[in-house]
């Protein structure tokens, strides 16, 4: 039996028809704030007929992901999509804090507000989607060619929610606090002590909350030479350089929800209107230069030598996209990767 949609689905779901007629293109997370709505709304409108609403523990469906064998894993913010392909290995959970740690597929979950879970059907192409309390893509495992379709069913039923005809209750998200304009006062002589003493990347998280700095604010008070600030029209260059050595790079996107994470060369590379993307075989991103407000250059000390990365934030502060060398608890950063930097980059007189 179909789902009986109440007069505001009904209505949302003339609405969204209309709109995919005349906008074909554009993705289902730019069309939700055309239509004044959320993604996860926009996808229950096809409950009964290319979607199934999940139900029960989030956290052992991931689990079992595994069983589909070869899928695209995507996680995006409001600025970039990552997508990479690969089989779901070494998924654990500690609470609502989950980790998937596969040669391809690497993902750090948190889940605590995975809030809406679907099967979703849609013109041949099977996925998961899973979005949090405020109707908002937190990630999506797509099937490909090569995935086992009779795992994927199996895996819909088993969390077949029992009650289909719902309306979801989405949260409405508080408006983020604008950026000060002026740097707050804090002892920068002890701030920049304690980054020159980090002994691992994510330490530098607890420097920011105990200072309590943003990143832009952070990165400004960073000792010297170890934080510069690079035009954002410095990403392509890079894009080019590394697809040109062969050096292989890490590629951090991440929301509120998940962490993705691609490790290795990238290869092709081009520009199509706004967005900057790189598309090859089992990786694909697509990254907005427009929306990129800030771009820097960061070194980190570890316990393993300086790690260097490029952080991308946007207008309201937030960290969307990072990049690295590629490197491992224990192994030092590749020296080819601050060098290609070097030579690559524009930096902000």
């Amino acid at each position: 039996m179909k789902s009986t949609l109440s007069p505001d689905r009904t209505e949302l779901k003339e609405r969204w028809e209309e709109f995919k007629v005349i906008n074909p293109k554009t993705r289902i997370r730019d069309a939700a704030k055309q239509l004044n709505t959320s993604e996860a709304e926009l996808v229950a409108i096809g409950i009964g007929e290319t979607a199934t609403l999940l139900d029960g523990d989030f956290r052992e469906l991931i689990k079992e992901v595994g069983s589909l064998g070869h899928v695209m894993a995507l996680t995006r913010n409001d600025h970039v999509v990552h997508e990479r392909k690969g089989v779901y290995e070494n998924v654990s959970f500690n609470n609502h804090v989950g980790l998937a740690l596969g040669e391809d597929i690497d993902l750090r979950l948190f889940l605590g507000d995975w809030k809406f879970g679907f099967a979703v059907s849609e013109n041949d192409r099977h996925s998961l989607q899973f979005f949090n309390s405020f109707g908002e893509a937190a990630h999506k495992i797509y099937l490909t060619e090569k995935s086992n379709k009779e795992a994927y069913d199996t895996l819909a039923a088993k969390y077949k929610a029992a009650d289909q005809d719902v309306n979801l209750f989405i949260s409405q998200k508080p408006e983020k606090a604008p950026e000060p304009e002026t740097q707050p006062e804090v002892d920068v002589a002890a701030f920049q002590s304690e980054w020159l003493a980090l002994k691992d990347t994510h330490d530098f998280f607890t420097l920011l909350r105990k200072y309590k700095l943003s990143r832009k604010q952070a990165l400004r008070y960073a000792p010297e030479g170890y934080a510069y600030q690079i035009t954002p029209s410095s990403m392509k260059p890079v894009f080019d350089a590394v697809s040109a050595s062969g050096l292989p790079i890490m590629v951090f996107v991440s929301n509120p929800n998940c962490i993705q994470i691609h490790t290795g060369p990238i290869s092709k590379i081009f520009v199509m209107g706004p967005w900057l993307n790189i598309m090859d075989p089992e990786f694909n991103l697509h990254l907005r230069e427009d929306a990129i407000d800030e771009a820097w250059i960061v070194r980190k000390p570890t316990e393993d030598g300086i790690v260097t990365g490029i952080e991308l934030i946007d207008k309201e502060g937030v960290m969307f996209n990072q990049f690295f060398g590629k490197r491992k608890p224990g192994i030092p950063e590749l020296k080819e990767w601050p060098a290609l930097l070097g030579s690559t980059v524009t930096r902000v007189v």
